[in-house]
């Protein structure tokens, strides 16, 4: 395959890694939580959660669902849901949201890490602008920090999605909170895709930005002594 396309193929891909990496942002279903169903015919509270904001929805578990030692859900049944805004910046307020007071701090990490590796993004969107745009040498130069700000936002969507995991399982172990179970949900599974593709792509852009090697680098240095000798 020649080195064009290959690097075309790259860009295609970090492409569907990038609207992975902006869906999981913006979504709020990285984690579901929800407590243990004791009895059927009764309404159980379960919570699903981003970097953003949490919704509490309020399910009815029939006797046709309800099964001994299940979690209460699925979260896709009806029932009425309550959304409400992390206030990051507000002091106390996210204690009551999420009932425990140290989540806050974790929260605050998660979203400030996703928002650097969308910096990274879009520096790099930016450097792939130019190298379109540019002259034939332009465009190599360019490719180089694109790849490197491509595997600086996977490298940051991987610590965001690892410090939200401590999160979870902080908030699961907590005795503060009704939470008992747990599982992540499709924009976990989204940042992690965003993570894989940002990093290995934006490694094999730089990669593939580079001058080529000579095919044998000894016969080369053997010429060129040759040359200084005469």
């Amino acid at each position: 395959m020649h080195k064009r396309t290959k690097i075309k193929v790259t860009i295609f891909v970090l492409m569907v890694g990038m609207a992975c990496m902006f869906t999981a942002v913006v979504t709020d279903h990285w984690a579901v939580l929800s407590p243990h169903v004791e009895k059927s015919n009764a309404t159980c509270e379960a919570a699903h959660f981003g970097l953003w904001r949490l919704c509490k929805k309020h399910i009815y578990i029939t006797s046709e669902n309800y099964v001994e030692g299940q979690r209460c859900g699925p979260i896709s049944l009806p029932g009425e849901e309550n959304c409400t805004y992390f206030r990051h910046f507000t002091p106390g307020q996210d204690a009551e949201i999420f009932e425990y007071k140290t989540q806050k701090e974790y929260n605050i990490s998660a979203a400030a890490i996703s928002i650097f590796s969308l910096a990274f993004i879009i520096l790099g969107t930016l450097c792939l602008l130019g190298s379109c745009t540019g002259k034939s040498k332009g465009r190599d130069y360019l490719l180089k920090p694109a790849g490197m700000f491509f595997a600086f936002a996977g490298l940051c969507a991987f610590i965001s999605l690892e410090v939200m995991r401590q999160s979870v399982k902080r908030m699961i172990e907590s005795e503060d909170t009704i939470w008992m179970q747990y599982y992540y949900s499709w924009s976990f599974a989204c940042a992690c895709t965003g993570f894989v593709l940002l990093f290995l792509c934006g490694f094999a852009l730089l990669i593939l930005s580079m001058p080529q090697m000579p095919r044998n680098p000894w016969e080369t240095c053997m010429d060129a002594e040759q040359d200084q000798a005469e």
